[in-house]
């Protein structure tokens, strides 16, 4: 008698199960169409979510020609150098989202709803839950020793180390000697 009555109220909640059943498979199907594969939501769940922010400006890109010019200009024979880069792709940075739903009405059908997403802070400022660093193009650097090939090589190793960039894709060449006043107008015989 007891087992009927535990087998009773083991059925009960799943015969309530089978009538919304095709519901629940839907809104599962629906979770599982918003996370995509990897465990991040896709592209089209995150439109309209601001998390992702850009984090290569053009500040952040002279801050680092700044930061190679310095060091480059310690290599022995360098002298005098300028540096430019160009970008393939910005890095990024994907803020941690806090995000809340409200509606009214009944949780079936709602009247309305209203999504809002903040980002997360922590102390003084937003939690990066990912960050990732900008992809270089190229690298022209122009320097006095640019003419020597030691040198040329020694400034092509440290700036490949500081990019990423391969040999092929990384110019050094010499800098242009100012020209004096008896020779304006007429090429240098360096």
């Amino acid at each position: 008698m007891a087992r009927e009555e535990g087998k009773r109220k083991l059925t009960a909640p799943l015969a309530a199960l089978a009538k919304y059943k095709y519901a629940l498979l839907v809104a599962v199907l629906g979770a599982l169409l918003r996370v995509g594969p990897t465990g991040e939501k896709t592209a089209a769940a995150a439109a309209g979510e601001p998390a992702a922010v850009s984090g290569t400006g053009r500040e952040e890109l002279e801050e680092m020609e700044r930061a190679m010019e310095e060091i480059l200009g310690k290599i022995s024979g360098v002298g005098k150098v300028d540096v430019m880069l160009s970008l393939h792709s910005g890095g990024e940075r994907v803020l941690a989202q806090d995000s809340s739903l409200r509606y009214s009405g009944s949780v079936q059908s709602p009247d309305s709803y209203e999504r809002s997403t903040q980002p997360v802070t922590d102390g003084g400022g937003v939690v990066v839950t990912k960050e990732t660093c900008p992809q270089y193009r190229g690298a022209l650097v122009v320097c006095e020793g640019g003419g020597d090939d030691g040198v040329r090589l020694q400034v092509a190793k440290a700036v490949s180390a500081l990019t990423g960039l391969g040999s092929d894709r990384i110019a050094v060449v010499k800098w242009q000697d100012a020209p004096t006043a008896g020779s304006a107008g007429q090429p240098s015989m360096k």
